[in-house]
């Protein structure tokens, strides 16, 4: 299996979605890892009910939810091939998305991570496919809303988010990609060791991208490799757990990679930004549960 391509998928409760994902990618890889940080959906029963005879599949159930990097690091410990892909199981892959991936990975030796167009079911690009890394400063920005500015002085305010640039035609070096499709040369992964552990939910992907480019390794966004992203599938029915962990995912990388590069001051600001935004959502989402509660009460 030198040039096998694992695929490897963490499922928490997305129902439908991880039948259509494995059914959209089985025949462009190799061998299929699914790794369920205990689902109570009835998700796991169905693919295998549906793939019972596929050879491919192979299934993890944890007991409990583990989180994502570590559900990762589980399916690139049972994995074999020289090519590891990271899938969400909300994404529906286009026929030829892995065949595009490799071309991209195999014609640049020093290229260690390679990722594709995440689109929303309607057809528009979805912003974290094609990105810079949210350093403090651009964090900032952005949140102030001066990112308004860049097009006039692009070093100095430039939005992290590059979905509102022009696509490429061919594919281009990136400074980070999606967690949610990432195409990873096994080689590389040796180089950084796995993912991060420390990271429950979100920012993992971010941590692997600058942990790749410290060892040097290149990331390449793919634009023709197409892949219907339906976001947050399987964050809706816990939004407030899920931002808690988003925030605090936030920290932990500011932390790990910007801590000695940025005053202290400009860093407390940025702490925060990260939980005044995280009360603002919560606070909302609690009102919106709160009228619906109120809602089925009087009903």
């Amino acid at each position: 299996m030198s040039d096998a391509v694992s695929l490897i998928i963490v499922n928490y409760n997305s129902g439908r979605y991880l039948q259509s994902c494995v059914a959209s990618v089985l025949h462009q890889v190799n061998e299929v890892v699914v790794v369920d940080n205990a689902s109570t959906d009835g998700s796991m029963e169905k693919l295998e009910a549906i793939f019972e005879c596929d050879q491919k599949l192979q299934v993890v159930r944890n007991r409990a939810n583990r989180g994502f990097a570590a559900a990762c690091n589980q399916g690139l410990e049972m994995s074999s091939g020289r090519y590891l892909f990271f899938l969400n199981p909300d994404c529906v892959l286009a026929p030829e998305t892995v065949k595009r991936l490799l071309e991209a990975l195999a014609g640049y030796a020093d290229v260690g991570m390679v990722g594709g167009l995440l689109v929303n079911p309607d057809g528009t690009e979805q912003a974290g496919g094609r990105r810079a890394v949210p350093t403090p400063w651009r964090s900032l920005v952005r949140a102030c809303g001066l990112s308004r500015l860049g097009a006039r002085w692009p070093r100095l305010f430039l939005d992290f988010h590059l979905h509102k640039q022009p696509l490429p035609m061919h594919p281009i070096e990136v400074e980070a990609i999606s967690g949610a499709c990432m195409l990873v040369r096994r080689e590389a992964m040796r180089d950084v060791g796995a993912w991060d552990a420390g990271y429950f939910l979100h920012c993992e992907d971010l941590d692997l991208c600058m942990a790749l480019r410290r060892k040097g390794w290149k990331i390449m966004f793919v634009p023709d490799a197409r892949v219907i992203h339906d976001r947050g599938v399987c964050s809706r029915s816990r939004p407030i757990f899920v931002e808690w962990h988003k925030h605090r995912g936030m920290m932990r990388f500011y932390h790990k990679f910007f801590q000695h590069q940025y005053p202290g001051p400009l860093m407390w600001l940025v702490a925060f930004g990260i939980w005044l935004r995280f009360g603002c959502i919560a606070s909302y989402h609690s009102a919106l549960l709160t009228l619906r509660y109120l809602g089925f009460r009087r009903g």
